[in-house]
């Protein structure tokens, strides 16, 4: 445990576990994470010159709704229109 000063109390003694922070804070996350997912399947109904105006492809949104290794959805369709933006 760190202490900042002598003979004050640790950080962590001074913390307070809200439960009920904690529930809301999971319920703003799932709720972000749906309106998230609806805006790349509502991506997927384009039609692919459009997506292509965008400077993404189909693939690209599917990669996206399935995101690994730490990436987000912003992340890896970002870097698909920078790909693209090369070509």
């Amino acid at each position: 445990m760190a202490l900042s000063l002598s003979g004050e109390r640790s950080v962590v003694a001074g913390s307070h576990v809200n439960p009920a922070r904690a529930l809301f804070a999971w319920f703003a996350q799932a709720k972000r994470d749906r309106a998230r997912q609806k805006a790349l399947r509502e991506l997927l109904s384009l039609d692919p010159a459009l997506l292509k105006d965008i400077g993404v492809s189909r693939s690209d949104v599917v990669d996206a709704l399935t995101p690994q290794d730490g990436r987000t959805a912003g992340m890896i369709l970002n870097a698909a229109r920078a790909r693209n933006a090369q070509r």
